[in-house]
């Protein structure tokens, strides 16, 4: 047996020793973000190219933006259809930067595992399959064909499918998302996890179980006529910028539009949008009406409060005979509320009873509510318990099967809906199996397979022996990195189908193999011609995806020729109609999928089509009693012990999920570095530090310590006790067994840490 790789250096834990920190930014957009995308897109794809891709993104006979899943306007779309960090997101594809067999040929793993994440993603595309044989300090290439022929042996070698397991980034497209899931699913496992477990998996299981639906219940146009918008747990400046331009449509049109969340973030503010004259030259329109700076994991108290007062105060506000014929549970949901004392929820929110009888007021008044939501309310233990205050606080006002009004939880990879449509889930229903098994006749495997988390702790006591991941950086996504890494490093494989380098491809089993694929920018050219793809955003709009630009290397495979090379290696079969023309695979998705049906035709329409939706369309949820359910949740506490404070990870302006653009975070005036700790100036003086100083973090979970080295201490506007860092470089103090009851979602917003003073800061 050959002898199992060590991980070495997870990350480089550097002081950043040139970091500067400023004002935080007023407004959002304008014309500081255009200098910032076009400067980048010419920096990477040189200015006739920039010129080319950027006028394709997020047009009807143009790609999806690799970046967030937020909606295409329905209509009229702009010429330049894009925001700041989508032109960064597509720049970093559409590189003329390559990284060729010279360069691992110069940089060994270990090498290349001393360098940042961000320095890793500047190489450049990958240009052909490489393999890291047993005990090398190199890649080097390898044919296609010697590559498959290497997975298909080793998976067929395993004693139980149940020993690998097959990762997806929400990258994926639907045809290849559908295709991986049938060969998994043909191979014997349903060890399916993707991303979605470590973002809105709580999100799906709240719903799920309260209004009989996984999805979001509203769609883009119900933006125009909510009359009150809250976003809360959410930095669509940051995370999905394009959704500023349709709350400023909103607030122009007098929407009260509430921002909750520990930090004040910039693009709630004020937004410019620099389409617009006033963008470029005026203050910018402001959004938020009002913040409510909740503390961390402060939400159920919060929202209980809110609704609290709405039962009390506010009582002919509440949608009675909708709540009489379209739910159960409300006598005691209703009892729960008057029973919580105002000291629970003042003390649980960090919001005094004053600020949230003012909020209930704006809320009891709505006629049409829109609830926002992403990772600040699904990575804690209680985040199906958040959510389930949302859908208690929207079912209280009747906002289901209304204009303008419903839950909308926000995506943040640009068709990880999409994926989890087409089969990619470890919990697959017994409905889903049944069409699969029907259409392609065979006999799905029926157990459940491993979750994110699950996949991870198996790897780690030796119980799966073969990792693949189809797109994404799995290392540096995943909670406890050090964990993590050991836990990959037991495998005998790990493969990455990928088009950047990441810091995955460092951290590997015993051997390992790289695959890279082609990207959303580039022509996708089979045995019939050109092929487009399709994709699903957050509000259930199905629409295609056409690349123009020439593939960065003449060596690269896409997504479906990969998947239908592997299912040759291992099963046996023949998919190369599938890969010959798309249509094929559409063709099969129409007849598993619930309302794919005909979607070959409906997906080439302009802008494709929107998929049915009972609770939004008709008020019919499918719950065992066909009615939505009010939900009764505990005042979250956690144990947090004097000179311990409760942190949160976060995005910096500069990056999309794990891929760091660069050192500025401008919005926060955070310039120069990312390995900051944003603290409250009173706890900051509390603990005998000033601004500047250098810490280390150290988590406590369960009598363990993780520690992350080398921070800096910046002053922010954070409630006192709570404290924010910038992932995936505080990943490692997120514990491997915290996560989310019922999502099993890693509690990366709520860590209990503790500072200690580090090296000296020059």
């Amino acid at each position: 047996m050959s002898r199992k790789r060590k991980p070495k250096f997870l990350s480089p834990e550097v002081l950043d020793t040139h970091l500067r920190v400023g004002e935080p930014a007023q407004s959002a957009g304008g014309l500081t973000a255009v200098k910032v995308a076009l400067s980048m897109s010419v920096e990477q794809m040189g200015l006739a190219r920039t010129a080319k891709v950027l006028r394709e993104v997020n047009q009807k006979q143009g790609f999806d933006c690799p970046g967030c899943a937020w909606p295409d306007p329905e209509d009229h779309r702009s010429i330049a259809e894009f925001c700041e960090n989508g032109a960064k997101a597509v720049a970093e594809e559409a590189t003329q930067k390559r990284i060729t067999a010279d360069f691992f040929a110069r940089h060994s793993v270990e090498e290349l595992s001393c360098q940042t994440d961000h320095w890793l993603s500047q190489q450049g595309r990958l240009t052909q399959p490489m393999y890291l044989a047993a005990d090398a300090a190199h890649y080097t290439p390898i044919s296609w064909h010697d590559a498959f022929a290497k997975i298909g042996g080793a998976l067929k070698a395993l004693p139980s499918p149940n020993e690998a397991v097959f990762y997806t980034s929400g990258r994926t497209s639907n045809e290849a998302a559908f295709l991986y899931q049938l060969f998994v699913r043909r191979f014997g496992t349903n060890n399916l996890p993707d991303c979605s477990n470590m973002c809105h998996e709580s999100s799906g299981q709240a719903m799920l179980g309260t209004i009989g639906t996984g999805k979001g219940t509203v769609s883009l146009k119900d933006f125009d006529s909510a009359d009150c918008i809250v976003v809360i747990g959410q930095n669509p400046g940051t995370n999905h910028p394009r959704m500023l331009r349709t709350l400023q449509h909103a607030a122009r049109r007098g929407c009260q539009i509430i921002s909750i969340n520990p930090l004040a973030e910039t693009g709630l503010k004020r937004f410019q949008y620099p389409q617009e004259v006033s963008g470029i030259f005026g203050k910018g329109t402001p959004l938020a009406t009002r913040h409510v700076p909740v503390k961390i994991n402060g939400d159920v108290a919060l929202l209980k409060g809110i609704q609290k007062v709405i039962l009390q105060d506010h009582a002919a506000t509440i949608a009675k005979d909708f709540i009489q014929r379209n739910t159960e549970g409300f006598d005691q949901y209703r009892n729960d509320l008057a029973a919580e004392p105002w000291e629970n929820i003042v003390r649980g929110s960090g919001i005094s009873e004053a600020q949230i009888r003012e909020v209930a007021a704006v809320i009891a008044s709505s006629k049409a509510m829109i609830c926002c939501w992403a990772m600040g309310l699904t990575q804690h233990r209680n985040a199906v318990g958040n959510i389930q205050e949302i859908i208690n606080l929207l079912l209280l006002g009747g906002h289901f099967g209304r204009a303008g009004a419903g839950a909308c939880p926000v995506r943040g990879h640009s068709n990880v809906q999409g994926d989890r449509s087409m089969g990619i889930w470890e919990r697959p229903t017994a409905e889903f199996l049944r069409a699969l098994g029907k259409q392609f006749h065979f006999d799905p495997p029926q157990k459940h397979g491993y979750s994110t988390v699950e996949a991870i702790q198996a790897m780690r006591v030796g119980a799966v022996k073969f990792f693949f991941a189809l797109g994404g950086n799995f290392l540096s996504a995943t909670p406890d990195t050090a964990f993590t890494a050991a836990a990959l490093a037991r495998c005998d494989w790990t493969v990455q189908v990928s088009t950047k380098l990441n810091r995955s491809h460092l951290i590997t089993g015993t051997q390992a193999l790289i695959l890279p694929c082609l990207g959303r920018t580039e022509l996708d050219m089979q045995a019939t011609g050109a092929q487009f793809v399709c994709v699903e955003n957050s509000m259930g709009v199905v629409h295609s995806s056409r690349g123009n630009l020439q593939p960065a290397s003449q060596h690269l495979m896409s997504e479906p020729a990969i998947i239908a090379r592997l299912a040759s290696a291992t099963l046996g079969v023949d998919w190369s109609s599938f890969v010959g023309n798309y249509d094929f695979i559409r063709d099969h998705i129409a007849n598993v999928i619930p309302g794919f049906q005909n979607l070959n035709a409906k997906v080439r329409q302009p802008g494709g089509f929107e998929l049915p939706h009972e609770v939004r369309d008709n008020r019919n949820f499918a719950t065992p009693t066909k009615k939505a359910i009010f939900t009764v949740h505990p005042i979250p506490h956690l144990e947090v012990a004097r000179g311990q404070f409760v942190m949160t990870t976060i995005r910096s302006h500069d990056q999309y999920n794990t891929t760091i653009y660069g050192m500025q975070d401008r919005y926060r005036g955070i310039h120069n570095g990312r390995r900051v700790v944003l603290m409250n100036a009173q706890d900051i003086a509390e603990q005998n530090l000033s601004a500047g100083d250098a810490v280390d973090i150290v988590s406590h979970f369960g009598g363990a310590r993780r520690r992350a080295q080398n921070f800096r201490v910046v002053a922010y506007e954070i409630p006192r006790g709570c404290v924010a860092t910038y992932f995936p470089e505080a990943n490692v103090l997120v514990p491997i067994d915290s996560f989310a009851e019922g999502s099993l979602t890693p509690t990366s917003k709520s860590v209990i840490i503790s500072l200690e003073r580090g090296a000296v800061a020059p």
